[in-house]
């Protein structure tokens, strides 16, 4: 993979309030588990899809959200630290969907990670959770 391939820009991430709906909201989403992570995620028909307008899919075929909710860590600094590390695993491993996806026409993978844990974990640990969600992700679909 070329450098420039392993960044994640803005358009990769998963901003837009109504695709985040889609992704929540309505039914049609699977969910997997690797502690201390949940990966919630779904496969959207770019053409049939009425409930999200055509600003919303542009950027890119997987657009990714991390969430850290307050109620394990009150203090922001750990926080970010969490959202930080699992954006860094997503990084670095995510041809493992990227490529599945690309393969399909007119579809779009959003997939959001949710911290489960009330204790911060290394860099590696996270880095193999995240592996192995993007591994099964990148089966089922």
């Amino acid at each position: 993979m070329e450098k420039h391939e392993e960044r994640l820009r803005k358009g990769e991430r998963l901003c837009s309030k109504k695709l985040i709906d889609t992704l929540f909201g309505t039914g049609g989403s699977h969910a997997m588990t690797a502690f201390p992570l949940k990966a919630v995620y779904r496969l959207i028909d770019n053409k049939t899809e009425t409930s999200v307008s055509k600003e919303a899919i542009v950027e890119s075929k997987v657009q990714v959200l991390v969430s850290v909710p307050k109620k394990h860590f009150k203090r922001a600094v750990k926080r970010n630290r969490v959202k930080r590390q699992v954006r860094e695993a997503y990084r670095k491993h995510k041809s493992f969907v990227a490529l599945r996806v690309n393969e399909q026409t007119d579809k779009q993978l959003l997939i959001a990670f949710i911290w489960l844990s009330n204790e911060l974990m290394d860099s590696v640990t996270i880095e193999q959770r995240v592996c192995n969600l993007l591994q099964r992700i990148g089966e089922r679909i």
